[in-house]
Formats: C-alpha cells, structure tokens, sequence
C-alpha cells in the first residue's frame, strides 16, 4: 500500500469550493459570482485502491473527516489567458477524485484559510485517468458518491455554477497553469458533515466516487 505517492504529484492541484448550488446551500452560503478558490498540497496525492489515512491530528477534536466526490480535469499543457474554448482543449484527461476533507482543520485549525484541512496525507485521491475525447461533454455527467455502498452523492456535472471552461479561463487570468495540474471541480450536495446524524470517515469505511464515462475510485479508509 503506498500511503502517498509525491514522485507522482501534479504542480499544483487547484480546487473550487460551493461550486453545485446545492452544496453552498447545505454549507450556508449563497453561491458567489466568482468561484471559491483553494489548493491542497501535491503530496495528498493517492490512487485507486489506495488507502485514506485519517492521523491523529484528526482525532484532536472529535470525528471530522468528510468525503467530497468531483470531477478532477488534468491539463496537458501550460495555460496562461486563456478563453474557455482553449481552456478546455488544454485538458488532456479526466478522473473521478474525492477532496477528502477534515472539518475542523477546515474551518478553526487554520486561521479561516481551507488548505490545512484539505491536505493531510492521502487526503486527495484521484482515480485513473481517461483522454479527454472519451468525455463528450464534461458538463453532462451523472456523479455518485458511496460509502459502503449506500449513495450519498448524486448529481449532474451540469449542475455545476461554473463550468470548467469557465474555471480554467478564470484561474488562467495573469497565472500560468502549469501542464500537468490538476483542477478539482467542486462536490454536489450530500457531504456527510451535513447529515443528521453526520456521516464521518472511519476506519474500515469503503468510499466510491463513480462517474459517468469517466470510471470509479474505491479507497478504503484507515486511522492512525
């Protein structure tokens, strides 16, 4: 089992948050005009059938540890001002990913800003990559979240407040995207944190994120 694989880390991994209506409303914000912008450390990197590791840090205050399914789109090559036209012939692949999320750390760990809670080792899976053509449209995809195989996501891609054109010829605006990097899309409704009662990561869960023509990322979860 290798618990993060650095040698095999994108530049960067750019994340949108409160990017499906229904997500910002379970979280009690109202969607914005411009996207919520994060990053997770490229070290947080696992693949399919990779284990989430929850550390001890997590446990410090209690259960927290949330899963988010989304689309992931891997770009291929540098993007720098781009329009959404050429943004989006600049992805090279897609691949069902989870942001995997510690709440706490999220939200009072970290002085308000999101990147602590959000890259933790193993906190960013990310499945196998298909080519970009085998997806006819990225916002025309059904996306389902599992935990132990119980349904806990499901929505449209078309769902989404911005597309992924529009997030990457956003994100390009003055910065250069470099090739290889990774942009998280956003996660629908559904998050366990939002559940009563919450539905929190723990040892031995089993957690899916299935895509329509994209492909499944299984990962079990295990505590330190």
């Amino acid at each position: 089992m290798t618990a993060h694989a650095p040698q095999d880390a994108p530049p960067a991994i750019f994340c949108i948050g409160r990017n499906y209506d229904a997500h910002a409303r379970e979280m009690g914000a109202e969607p914005t005009e411009l996207p919520t912008v994060f990053m997770k450390n490229p070290a947080s990197i696992i693949g399919n059938g990779d284990e989430i590791i929850i550390p001890s840090a997590c446990n410090e205050h209690g259960p927290q540890v949330d899963y988010e399914g989304e689309l992931a789109a891997i770009l291929g090559s540098d993007l720098k001002d781009a329009s959404e036209e050429e943004a989006l012939a600049a992805v090279a692949a897609w691949a069902p990913a989870n942001d995997v999320s510690a709440r706490w750390w999220q939200r009072e760990g970290s002085g308000g800003q999101w990147i602590r809670g959000k890259s933790f080792d193993t906190f960013c899976p990310i499945g196998d990559h298909v080519p970009a053509e085998a997806v006819a449209d990225p916002q025309d995809l059904m996306l389902k979240t599992r935990v132990n195989g119980t349904t806990v996501q499901e929505a449209s891609t078309g769902d989404m407040i911005f597309t992924v054109a529009a997030l990457l010829a956003e994100l390009s605006r003055g910065t250069t995207l470099l090739a290889g990097s990774v942009l998280l899309t956003g996660t629908p409704g559904g998050v366990g944190s939002r559940r009563d009662p919450p539905i929190w990561l723990a040892d031995g869960d089993i957690v899916e994120v299935e895509i329509e023509s994209v492909g499944i990322l299984r990962n079990a979860v295990s505590a330190k």
